[in-house]
């Protein structure tokens, strides 16, 4: 049977039973179970202002949206963000005019806090950090020298549901945290996020922005009684960005085995690891010690990382990449090098992680990794 590199797992009947709720009721869209989610969520993690959304891609962009129009930003302005990551982190600076600059990553595949300091000028505005795999890397580092710069810091924490660093979710001593409960995520819906902000107005301005700039949503306007529910202003240009409530039923039922499931990941990685480290040929990717880590990836870096997958594949086993240096990409080309970056985007792979890979396919997966590296 073939091992694929995600397969997401839901409790179906419970999920039913919550989608079923919203059926009945006749209320699928934004509403009474994103708002119970919203909450959930702000208990889980301990981050008050957290609002639903379809995706961590328009919570970025909503990110970048709001800090260039609050901040006063121009056209042309920099952040400085990670080059190996899903291109959605960067297309978000993007959409919003602002340039990209890479700074390059350390062995954690994190951003490197001295590089980004070398790529500091008078027009960064800010930083996102990537927390690749559920991993953490500098991010300490990289809190105090946004700080000390006055620069904004963007977790893009799409890996991240569920990381801890001694005992604290991650994502607190960010301007703003997005997270990703896309498919193959620890917290699988079909496609939703979360963002989430240390300041009430931020928080309170983006929600409107997810409802096309209105100032009162459907769900507030339903809940209320008499005329005035129906009499609402639009205050600026926004966008259709928020989660349904279909989506945050799910999302209810995966929170409450998101400990347990991570839990089990945290297991995948110390099995892999022991059968993978001290050959000469693999490098394993570790996680930093202070930090829980939601284990969203199980990477190793190979020099002969083509030649091991095609021979993986051979065996009916999937990895995959996560990811390939966004530099090599048309659009993001010819920008100062991040060589690191470059070699581990030519030399990752990431291992099958779910709940469903048993012992005996780690065992069997490492024991190839090792025979076919070179």
């Amino acid at each position: 049977m073939a091992t694929q590199l995600f397969v997401p797992a839901f409790r179906v009947e419970e999920c039913l039973e919550e989608i079923r709720e919203c059926l009945v009721k006749g209320w699928t869209g934004l509403g009474f179970k994103t708002v119970q989610f919203e909450k959930a969520w702000g208990d889980y993690t301990e981050l008050p202002f957290s609002h639903f959304l379809s995706s961590n891609t328009v919570g970025l962009h909503l990110a970048m949206h709001l800090f260039r129009t609050k901040d006063g930003w121009v056209d042309g302005d920099e952040v400085i963000t990670s080059p190996l990551t899903f291109i959605s982190t960067n297309h978000a600076i993007k959409y919003c005019a602002l340039n990209p600059v890479f700074a390059d990553v350390d062995d954690s595949l994190c951003l490197d806090p001295a590089d980004i300091e070398r790529k500091i000028t008078p027009r960064t505005k800010a930083v996102i950090f990537v927390g690749m795999g559920g991993n953490v890397g500098q991010y300490r580092r990289v809190v105090e020298l946004c700080r000390a710069r006055g620069l904004r810091l963007i977790l893009d924490a799409a890996h991240m549901a569920g990381t801890r660093v001694n005992g604290v979710h991650v994502g607190g001593d960010a301007d703003c945290t997005v997270f990703s409960f896309q498919a193959v995520k620890n917290l699988p819906t079909a496609d939703s996020g979360m963002i989430c902000f240390r300041d009430v107005e931020d928080d309170a301005r983006v929600r409107r922005l997810t409802w096309l700039g209105i100032n009162k949503d459907t769900y507030a306007r339903t809940s209320s009684q008499g005329a005035y529910k129906w009499m609402y202003d639009v205050e600026e240009l926004g966008f259709k960005y928020h989660g349904n409530s279909i989506m945050a039923a799910i999302g209810l039922v995966q929170l409450k085995y998101l400990d347990l499931d991570n839990a089990y990941r945290r297991q995948l990685a110390t099995w892999y690891s022991a059968g993978l480290t001290g050959h000469n040929n693999v490098n394993v990717v570790s996680h930093s010690e202070e930090c829980e880590s939601s284990r969203h990836l199980f990477q190793v870096r190979l020099r002969n990382r083509d030649e091991v997958m095609l021979a993986l594949n051979e065996h009916e086993i999937y990895p995959g990449v996560h990811y390939r240096d966004n530099t090599c990409y048309e659009m993001y080309a010819g920008g100062p090098p991040c060589p690191n970056a470059r070699k581990i985007s030519e030399e990752i792979l990431s291992l099958p992680m779910h709940m469903a890979v048993t012992a005996a396919e780690v065992r069997k997966i490492s024991e190839l990794v090792a025979r076919y590296a070179k």
